[in-house]
């Protein structure tokens, strides 16, 4: 890969990184300014406290459970930061931000729908998740047009399964995160497929990358990931790790027509960074031999 290529590469995932941080800010302050706002009494309440009686439509138990509490939307709006389960019932076209996840345990189904932004040069993002965990984003449906598809920023446990993310810059792109699972997408015509940036434990299978100039999969500062069976072709690079990423795995995954189809580092011998390249059917490689039967 050129290094000149490979350090713009490398600039962008920081760049993203940093404003990714700089956007989350304001979305956790909405978020917590929803939840409060949740929680605050109602005049029932209020009134039971006051009097002594409850009201008529109160509990009989004072604490709800998970599950009770958990809210259903469907056709939600572009900016709308969401929770629980959430459904599209229509093609979303956004001019900013797409959804905005504000709780644990959300669940977004795009249930065979688009969700569609302003242009992959823009700022903004087709589902942000910011440090929440056990989120879910379920397909079929597709995510396009946005500056990083599906930004994770500080998330845990977030799964991404089932969609197809095109035309974006980052299809999806995971900065400060642990334990994420991106299985079975189809992201092809971004700049990126999946970037990560200090991200750890991250577990991509099964995916279909074609198309996405800069990388197929690229991992920047990352470790204890696991990269497996996925089908990559027609990037600069298939797989891209920089010489901070550490202990990850690189196993069975088919990486052809590729400038270079597995990259450590521009060559860096695995034993450096632990890296472990292993069963990958592809035909060029830096450094040679990280290509099964090479």
């Amino acid at each position: 890969m050129n290094r000149t290529t490979m350090s713009y590469m490398v600039a962008t995932i920081v760049s993203f990184a940093a404003l990714g941080a700089l956007t989350m800010q304001p979305t956790l302050a909405m978020a917590e300014t929803q939840t409060q706002f949740a929680n605050t009494p109602s005049n029932d309440a209020t009134n039971t406290a006051s009097t002594g009686l409850p009201s008529s439509t109160a509990s009989p138990s004072s604490t709800a459970s998970p599950s009770s509490t958990a809210s259903t939307t469907t056709n939600p709006a572009c900016g709308q930061v969401v929770s629980g389960t959430v459904t599209l019932t229509s093609n979303l076209q956004c001019a900013g931000d797409g959804l905005i996840v504000g709780a644990d345990h959300t669940i977004i189904n795009l249930n065979g729908y688009k969700l569609m932004g302003p242009g992959k040069d823009s700022s903004k993002v087709g589902v942000m998740i910011p440090a929440t965990a056990d989120v879910q984003i379920v397909g079929p449906g597709s995510i396009s047009g946005f500056q990083a598809g599906v930004l994770m920023t500080g998330a845990q446990h977030v799964n991404v399964n089932t969609l197809i993310a095109q035309d974006n810059q980052i299809a999806m792109f995971m900065t400060g995160t642990r334990d994420t699972t991106i299985t079975e997408n189809i992201l092809k015509g971004n700049t990126i497929g999946i970037a990560a940036h200090s991200a750890s434990a991250i577990d991509a299978e099964t995916n279909i990358l074609t198309g996405n100039a800069l990388a197929g999969i690229t991992l920047v500062n990352s470790f204890g990931s696991n990269l497996a069976m996925n089908t990559i072709a027609g990037s600069q690079n298939g797989v891209f790790l920089d010489p901070q990423s550490h202990d990850n795995v690189v196993d069975s995954n088919t990486a052809l027509k590729n400038v270079e189809d597995m990259n450590n580092a521009n060559a860096l011998p695995t034993n450096i960074n632990h890296s472990d390249f292993k069963n990958n059917l592809c035909t060029i490689s830096s450094p040679s031999g990280l290509c099964k039967g090479t």
